[in-house]
């Protein structure tokens, strides 16, 4: 009896401990690794939402464009932005057919230590001549 009593209460060897310890250390490292990198992604994510809203607001400035285009640039906050229109060809011969422009927004930011940016692109109707105005 005293035999048994003693092999039941034999325990962890140092050798199980340390094994044991080295698995949970390489496991917290991956789980603070993925971690990580998630809060990073999420900031990328936020700032890619922001220059998208930037550039939505950038283009709801103008229903139409002129003649001669639409250039500008500029900064809002990290952000800086360069819009652009080039006339858009078309096969459509009609008269009365608006001609259309083809408006590019391309917002910039620095992320960290990398420069990204966001491109945007639509088509808005050139403007009609007001009445009594030469037309273009």
């Amino acid at each position: 009896m005293n035999q048994i009593a003693r092999t039941s209460s034999r325990g962890f060897t140092l050798l199980e401990l340390l094994v044991a310890i080295a698995i949970m250390a390489v496991s917290l490292g991956m789980l603070y690794q993925s971690t990580g990198s998630s809060a990073r992604h999420i900031g990328n994510i936020e700032l890619q939402q922001r220059a998208a809203a930037l550039a939505e607001s950038i283009l709801s400035l103008r229903d139409v464009v002129p003649a001669d285009g639409w250039q500008g640039s500029g900064a809002s906050a990290e952000f800086t932005w360069r819009v652009e229109s080039l006339p858009f060809p078309t096969t459509v011969t009609a008269l009365n057919a608006t001609p259309l422009h083809e408006v590019t927004v391309e917002i910039g930011w620095v992320d960290g230590a990398t420069q990204r940016s966001l491109s945007v692109q639509t088509l808005k109707p050139q403007r009609k001549p007001l009445p009594g105005e030469a037309p273009p």
